[in-house]
């Protein structure tokens, strides 16, 4: 009976581990720029995030949702079933690039940003918006209401803000891929730097 007992009571333990992994988790949700576009996976910042979580001894690790091509319209449609699926503790939300870029309109984005804020929140998951810059040549008046969205919404939804996830390299070319827009894997240990920076007091 005392066997059978303690039987019992490991399966219960071992069925419980994965919850508690899974309330520990980070998922980062972007575009190429999170996804490791034209880089091996694991010199990407979310990859060398995880490694910096696991050599701390935070308890956490990093799950990466993110796709290359993303638009906030597409992330918002997916973005539910992510977080039924990692449950994370913290959000990194790192969209927007694209919508930016094939220059549709900030309203949508926003209101699009919003709803998964909102729903990350519901989740009771902690958020880090992460923004984006445009280069001048899509208009003065585009380019700055494209910027002021994440800096809103970040104040509206009480959400923390990375302000330009490019800032470290944001000027040197030779950071960058031949497409000009695209981090090179020696990039990337300066932009998890930077988003380091912004995560570390939401894992408290």
């Amino acid at each position: 009976m005392l066997k059978k007992l303690v039987s019992c009571l490991l399966l219960s333990i071992l069925l419980a581990l994965p919850a508690v992994a899974a309330e520990k988790r980070v998922l980062v949700f972007g575009d190429s720029l999170s996804a490791g576009f034209g880089i091996a996976i694991k010199d990407s910042w979310p990859s060398l995030l995880g490694q910096r979580l696991k050599e701390q001894g935070s308890g956490f690790t990093i799950a990466n949702a993110s796709i290359s091509g993303e638009t906030t319209a597409g992330g918002r449609t997916r973005f539910g079933a992510a977080l039924s699926q990692f449950k994370p503790k913290v959000v990194i939300l790192a969209l927007g690039a694209n919508d930016g870029l094939r220059g549709l309109p900030v309203s949508a984005m926003k209101d699009n940003l919003q709803a998964m804020l909102r729903q990350a929140k519901q989740q009771g998951a902690r958020v880090l918006l992460v923004g984006m810059r445009l280069p001048p040549n899509y208009g003065p008046q585009y380019t700055q209401d494209f910027e002021a969205a994440f800096r809103d919404l970040a104040r509206s939804e009480k959400a923390a803000l990375l302000p330009f996830l490019l800032e470290p390299i944001a000027l040197e070319s030779n950071a960058y891929q031949a497409d000009g827009l695209h981090p090179t894997a020696a990039s990337q240990p300066r932009l998890a730097d930077h988003i380091w920076a912004a995560l570390k007091p939401l894992l408290g």
